[in-house]
Parts: structure tokens; C-alpha cells; sequence
């Protein structure tokens, strides 16, 4: 079965509800279900984790800022897309494209998803999704969070999960063996359910003024208390 990664959407349809969106994104903007790779997983704890798949993790690593377009997709096969920006360690910011009203912005501590519409956030911690495998200063394939690692020609296939930080939950990247680029990233959560980004247009080295990633946490905590009232 061909991967997302091989293919591009032309077009872009929207139906996410917010709680379908908080349930998928909270635990760090993830991927589609990849389907069935040809081949088994490596097993890792061997030689297999290093190599070319730590190559490419440092690679990844050391590419401080990037920006782009994604494409998400969710677990129910929902999709929308947007900007993304990204600032190592720990921020990122994703705009999505209307009629989404969902915006999501780390500071490098909090994750904070908003909807603008509806002036309403929920808050996590960045330490406890896993986007932070993603963010990290440098991704450590030599510890327990590798749970497999997948090489092909044309794709290598990274799995990582840290039971205790948060659970579960998993993240696969996926990466050009060539150039060592982030092609899209699956977030599995303990449920199972599999959310999709997928990125493109990517530009590295790119100087973010410090308002990108900064996070009004008064105004935050207001539209949580009124997210939280309405639901009562």
C-alpha cells in the first residue's frame, strides 16, 4: 500500500468537529492510519536504532526553524489544511485555513488549542503530548522511546513513544533517506486513533519574529473558564 507520504491532495475539504479536533490534536497534531508497510518493523534495542535512522534524526534535529503547508488528516478521515511554523526547542504554531477556527501554538512549555470562533482553549503541557519527541532539542534514538524503525528506499519510518511521560501514545515520523527530510508525522493515541499531518512547501532557516510563538495566557485562561461555563 502506497503511504500518504507518496501523494499529494489537490484539494482540501473540511468537517471537524471540536471535539473530534481536541481529541486527535491534543496529544500533539498527529497522522492518518499509514496502513499496512511492506515488510515488518525492525526491532529495536539493536543496531537496527542507529545508523542511517539516527542520522537522520540529528539531521532533523539540527534544523533549528522551518515553515510550510500541511495537510491533516484525522482519525475519521476529516481533513484540513494550513501554515505551520516551527521553532526548535519546543515551538511550533499551526494556522489553520478557514472554515477551520482552530488555531494551535506552543511556547516551548504550553500547548494551547483555540478555537477562535467560539473564544474558547484548552491548555496541556508540552512535556506531556507528543510533540515533544518532535520539538526536542535533538531526537535520542539510543533510549527505550524507539519502538521500531523501518527502512526502505524511498521512505524510513521512525517509531517513538515514552510510556512515562504520556502513556500510550505513539509518534511516527517519516523521512526522505536522501535528504533527511520530515516528510508527515502520525500521532497514535492510547485509544488507537491516528491523526495525520502531512508537510510540504517547507522552507528552513527562517527568522520568526518572538510574537509567533508567544501565548497570551490571561487571555487563555478567560476563553478556558468560558469554554468550560458553556459546557456546564
Amino acid at each position: 500500500m502506497e503511504t500518504m507520504a507518496k501523494t499529494m491532495p489537490t484539494k482540501l475539504t473540511e468537517n471537524i468537529s471540536r471535539r473530534s479536533f481536541l481529541g486527535t490534536a491534543a496529544m500533539g497534531l498527529g497522522v492518518l492510519a499509514l496502513g499496512q508497510f511492506a515488510g515488518p518493523f525492525l526491532s529495536v534495542g539493536h543496531a537496527q536504532a542507529g545508523g542511517a535512522a539516527q542520522r537522520i534524526a540529528d539531521h532533523f534535529s539540527s534544523v533549528r526553524t522551518m515553515m510550510g503547508e500541511f495537510v491533516q488528516f484525522g482519525p475519521r478521515g476529516e481533513q484540513t489544511g494550513g501554515k505551520f511554523f516551527i521553532e526548535r526547542p519546543g515551538k511550533v504554531r499551526f494556522n489553520y485555513e478557514a472554515p477551520s477556527s482552530f488555531r494551535v501554538t506552543s511556547d516551548g512549555q504550553t500547548v494551547v488549542l483555540e478555537n477562535t470562533k467560539m473564544r474558547t482553549a484548552d491548555i496541556y503541557p508540552l512535556s506531556r503530548t507528543p510533540l515533544k519527541l518532535l520539538l526536542d532539542d535533538r531526537i535520542d534514538l539510543s533510549g527505550n522511546k524507539v519502538r521500531s524503525v523501518k527502512e526502505e528506499a524511498d521512505l524510513t519510518t521512525i517509531q517513538l513513544a515514552d510510556q512515562s511521560v504520556f502513556g500510550n501514545s505513539t509518534i511516527t515520523m517519516m523521512f526522505d533517506p536522501n535528504n533527511y527530510e520530515l516528510r508527515q508525522w502520525t500521532i497514535t493515541d492510547a485509544q488507537g486513533k491516528d491523526t495525520t499531518v502531512m508537510i510540504f512547501n517547507v522552507e528552513q532557516g527562517v527568522n520568526f519574529d518572538p510574537s509567533v510563538f508567544a501565548i497570551d495566557h490571561r487571555r487563555v485562561q478567560e476563553m478556558q473558564q468560558r469554554g468550560q461555563s458553556a459546557n456546564r
